[in-house]
């Protein structure tokens, strides 16, 4: 039987914080009832599901690509980057990767599909939202603790209003993303007001 992993990301579109990706290899005679695209279902039922999967998968691998990467390579590529250390990082080899989205990380060492909200239809893609979901936002919840001015508990890093405002206030943390634009702001309009 060929092993599949399904592979997805989370943290594309916040301004701070690691891109996190996330590979699975599902065990077919261990279903996991209640599996779903991450965004879809509450943090309740994510953090219910995320040690299911790490029990009964076959497999699974967390990776991600810093800050630094994310501001010299671009998001794209770093997520694509941290898509393949997370497959990668499988303890075992799957004979085909099934990725979510419409791109497929270069230098893989296997067949690999691109799938349009796979995280939707493949259980192992959907496995994979969970996982990425979920260790992404416990280390947001962690810097929290560090700079809890700026409530990133709450936001998990987006640009919400709330967000937007702290960092215009206090500008950016050292986990803040400094190539993306309301970063960037945020950087020019402090030093106009410093």
């Amino acid at each position: 039987m060929m092993l599949v992993c399904g592979v997805d990301e989370a943290g594309r579109g916040p301004l701070c914080g690691a891109v996190v990706a996330a590979a699975v290899i599902l065990d077919p005679a261990r279903p996991i009832a209640g599996l779903a695209d991450s965004k879809k279902l509450s943090e309740a039922a994510r953090d219910r599901l995320a040690p299911l999967i790490k029990r009964d998968a076959l497999a699974w691998s967390i990776a991600e690509a810093s800050v630094e990467e994310i501001d010299r390579l671009n998001i794209l590529h770093a997520t694509m980057l941290a898509m393949r250390r997370a497959i990668e990082g499988l303890s075992r080899q799957p004979g085909e990767a099934l990725i979510d989205g419409n791109r497929i990380p270069p230098g893989l060492q296997m067949a690999a599909r691109a799938i349009v909200k796979g995280d939707a239809t493949e259980p192992a893609i959907s496995a994979a939202s969970i996982l990425a979901k979920t260790h992404r936002d416990a280390q947001l919840v962690a810097l929290h603790q560090q700079y809890p001015e700026y409530g990133f508990e709450q936001h998990k890093g987006y640009p919400t209003a709330m967000h937007l405002e702290v960092l215009a206030r206090l500008g950016p943390t050292p986990h803040h993303r400094l190539s993306f634009g309301p970063v960037r702001a945020a950087v020019s309009q402090k030093r106009l007001f410093d």
